[in-house]
């Protein structure tokens, strides 16, 4: 009898991002998402009919539970070149309406029973035992909690309590370069700003996760110093194996574990191969394979002493496609192989769920069982 296939959380996915800033019908299979794209000779971006994910592919995955977020950044004036990549909004207030908009996207998506927003307890129970009933796959809603990345579009504190009520369960204050409440990835030195250590303040109030990703150095030990809530870093390797300030260092990593968190490993592969250079490289051509991101596992599992501490985080189609993946990687639904690669690495049964799933519903029914109303 063939072993049946795992559940697996994705602690990180632009679903929203990709829906309507790449115009994405993320109902459509990947293989019709990427035919429309090369048929209309996109090139505004490097992964046009590259892209790996979309909401049959998840399912096809079991994938039935991630964090999906919004994205709305600010630029603030004379930020220059350290934005150029990632450009922003002028003001708050448009990153908070440009936000709006995607969430517009999840809510249709509940409607139309694509997916379904887990934001209490119960709904988290109810969702899991639905997965876990013998019927088509195909047919099950994709389960999200609502993630921010970067704070930017939080015009004020009202706002996240707006934001709460909307369904919000996770932030990450920074994302990259200059932000309103912390410095992000390439601002190394910089760290929170006064309204960030308010935000905090208040995100412990709500029992919020905050999502310690993109943090510098300094903001990443200053919001630890601040915030007692609930902690992850959703898509974050390790620095020991890839060196950079995007990685985190085994003083970080033990940081991370010390409060009951985790990485979530991710699939970028200039966070899984030394020196790679986006726009240059490419994975397919140097073989970056998916063992890769179980290499990040092994180290946090050494560090910790036990497999509690990481999950998935993919960030897949996180503003790159298969140029920019494992080579191994096809669609998100090949996150299956990692039960196999964790499995030849000496991982058991319960530890191998632990990676895939256990870790990431140990930290989300921290955030959603204060919630349940």
């Amino acid at each position: 009898m063939a072993r049946s296939r795992p559940f697996i959380v994705d602690g990180h996915l632009d679903l929203a991002t990709n829906a309507m800033a790449y115009n994405r019908d993320l109902t459509q299979p990947v293989y019709r998402i990427r035919q429309r794209e090369r048929e209309l000779n996109l090139a505004d971006h490097p992964d046009r009919g590259r892209g790996t994910v979309a909401l049959p592919e998840l399912r096809k995955g079991r994938v039935g539970l991630v964090l999906a977020t919004l994205i709305a950044r600010y630029t603030p004036p004379g930020a220059g070149a350290q934005t150029v990549r990632l450009p922003g909004w002028h003001s708050a207030a448009q990153a908070w309406a440009d936000a709006q908009g995607q969430l517009a996207w999840y809510r249709e998506m509940e409607a139309q029973g694509e997916m379904v927003p887990i934001v209490s307890a119960t709904g988290l129970e109810d969702h899991l035992a639905h997965w876990a009933r013998d019927t088509e796959d195909a047919s099950k809603p994709i389960g999200y909690v609502l993630a921010l990345e970067g704070a930017d579009s939080i015009v004020n504190l009202d706002y996240l309590h707006r934001y709460y009520q909307q369904g919000l369960r996770s932030i990450g204050p920074a994302h990259f370069g200059p932000g309103r409440y912390a410095a992000g990835t390439g601002l190394d030195g910089s760290g929170l700003t006064p309204e960030g250590r308010e935000l905090l303040k208040e995100m412990a109030d709500l029992k919020m996760l905050l999502d310690l990703t993109h943090l510098t150095d300094r903001g990443f030990f200053e919001a630890l110093e601040i915030y007692e809530g609930p902690v992850a870093a959703s898509h974050q390797n390790c620095r020991a194996l890839v060196a950079g300030e995007r990685q985190f260092s085994d003083d970080q990593i033990r940081a991370v574990i010390e409060r009951g968190g985790l990485l979530g490993g991710a699939l970028d592969a200039w966070m899984l191969h030394p020196g790679y250079e986006r726009g240059r490289d490419n994975s397919q051509e140097l073989n970056i394979l998916l063992e890769r991101v179980v290499d990040h596992f092994d180290h946090v599992c050494q560090l910790a002493g036990n497999c509690n501490h990481v999950g998935i985080g993919s960030d897949l189609d996180g503003l790159f496609g298969r140029e920019q993946s494992p080579a191994d990687l096809d669609t998100v639904a090949d996150l299956q192989r990692l039960e196999e690669l964790l499995e030849g690495r000496g991982y058991g049964a319960a530890e191998r769920e632990q990676v895939l799933s256990g870790n990431w519903l140990r930290v989300i029914r921290r955030v959603v069982g204060s919630s349940d109303h």
